[in-house]
């Protein structure tokens, strides 16, 4: 049975408490961080942080007398490993940030890597591995309606044109932030159900009549 040595670590907080004047909140921060005297320091072991492995080496007492075998990441530092996938997260979100913007679906790309993220994600929260394996991504789903607001701003004036009860009012007394609010409400509290059930069933005629022509024509 072969030997390894391992190296464990754990970080152990070390706080004081010292008083600062200071004409605001963030200077006294500033100047609590910037002190660098510790005389009145002291640890806090019940705060101690979770043991993670910082080397390994192949052999007995073996510690830095050879090249160091990699740590396998889920007994890699939490914290660390959370904040190394948060680059990956941000980086997946600017993505999909991008596609919403040009009002564009999200690539397959994007959809195989937020899977494999999330896959991740939960192996980190569990404490377990990585997924090696490529994951399988949810099935893309499609945008059947966009409520464009510049359309909304024409509807106002063609309602505002025939409808007496709101004399007075102008299209342009109504705001931005008022047009959006009533999208959003409209958005969260309307019921599609009916529409979309109705999209999925033309959708499924629609593919059955197009698999039929198919093989009609094999």
């Amino acid at each position: 049975m072969p030997d390894f040595t391992i190296e464990t670590t754990y970080h152990l907080p070390v706080f004081r408490h010292r008083t600062y004047e200071a004409d605001t909140l963030d200077e006294a921060c500033r100047a609590a961080i910037e002190d660098d005297s510790w005389d009145i320091a002291e640890k806090d072991f019940d705060s101690s942080g979770p043991i993670y492995v910082t080397g390994i080496w192949d052999g007995a007492h073996a510690a830095y007398a050879g090249p160091p075998i990699q740590i396998p990441p889920q007994f890699d530092e939490p914290v660390q490993r959370r904040a190394r996938h948060f680059e990956i997260l941000l980086g997946l979100l600017k993505i999909l940030f991008d596609d919403v913007r040009a009002a564009r679906p999200p690539s397959l790309d994007w959809l195989d890597r937020s899977a494999w993220a999330i896959a991740r994600g939960e192996a980190i929260i569990a404490g377990d591995p990585d997924p090696e394996e490529p994951v399988d991504p949810p099935k893309p789903s499609h945008v059947l309606v966009r409520l464009q607001e510049d359309r909304v701003r024409d509807a106002i004036t063609a309602l505002l044109d025939v409808d007496s009860s709101f004399k007075g009012l102008t299209p342009e007394a109504v705001t931005d932030d008022e047009v959006h609010a009533a999208g959003l409400s409209i958005a969260t509290t309307m019921d599609f159900s009916d529409v979309l059930g109705n999209a999925e069933f033309q959708t499924a005629l629609l593919a059955i009549r197009s698999a039929h022509r198919r093989l009609a024509s094999d």
